[in-house]
């Protein structure tokens, strides 16, 4: 298990990790979520097995600000939900990540394209109960850095993503413990379809607590190094 510090309100907190997920296909319309499934299909992209679908990632692939190394032209980030569980179900912090994901190889195995590319994830997080009244509000926004301008690519609420407990509930049917675990649990649609840079930055934003969360990375392709 890997022990990752996490700041809660400013107070430090030290959280074991010791199993790390993705979870595809989260919209809230269950119906949109079946037609962008078979846009993928048409460009190459399997459908899932079921919806949503639970994707392990390395626990090793976990990391905060500072730079990604990644090989190929074709890799690209997403804002995210991300869910920690502590030491009990009861122990949930929530804060923002990106599912980074390598977009060429996703056309040939969408579960090895996750395990390619490094997760990252706030140290700044919230506690559930402070957050979960209003969770609909949340806002979830993304930027990426081409030819050093950055460019907006995501900003929706987090009311386009399932609900936290349809997550929840449908992390128990699968059957998986929650406890010390991490759950990069959905994302909000592009503005202008996929888009590959040289960096990446995300926001989580409380407008009712007038609060937010931001994280940022540079990508570095290290295959222009060979």
């Amino acid at each position: 298990m890997k022990t990752h510090t996490l700041y809660v309100s400013g107070i430090k907190k030290m959280v074991g990790i010791n199993r790390s997920y993705c979870i595809g296909y989260t919209g809230r319309d269950i119906e949109q979520t079946k037609l962008h499934i078979k846009e993928l299909a048409e460009i190459g992209i399997a459908e899932p097995p079921e919806i949503p679908m639970l994707y392990p990632v390395r626990t090793s692939s976990l990391m905060h600000n500072g730079e990604m190394e990644i090989l190929g032209q074709k890799t690209s980030g997403e804002a995210e939900i991300v869910l920690l569980f502590g030491d009990s179900e009861d122990e949930v912090y929530v804060t923002v990540g990106s599912d980074h994901t390598d977009r060429g190889l996703e056309e040939v195995d969408i579960n090895l394209s996750k395990q390619i590319c490094d997760k990252p994830f706030a140290q700044n997080v919230w506690n559930l109960p402070d957050i979960y009244p209003h969770w609909d509000e949340l806002e979830l926004s993304s930027e990426v850095m081409i030819s050093g301008k950055w460019i907006a690519y995501q900003k929706d609420k987090i009311s386009s993503i399932l609900p936290y407990e349809k997550i929840i509930e449908y992390l128990k049917n699968s059957e998986i413990e929650l406890k010390n675990s991490i759950f990069f649990s959905g994302t909000v649609p592009l503005l202008d379809g996929f888009k590959y840079g040289e960096g990446f930055r995300m926001k989580f934003v409380d407008p009712v607590l007038n609060n937010e969360i931001s994280l940022e990375y540079k990508i570095k392709n290290i295959e222009r190094s060979l």
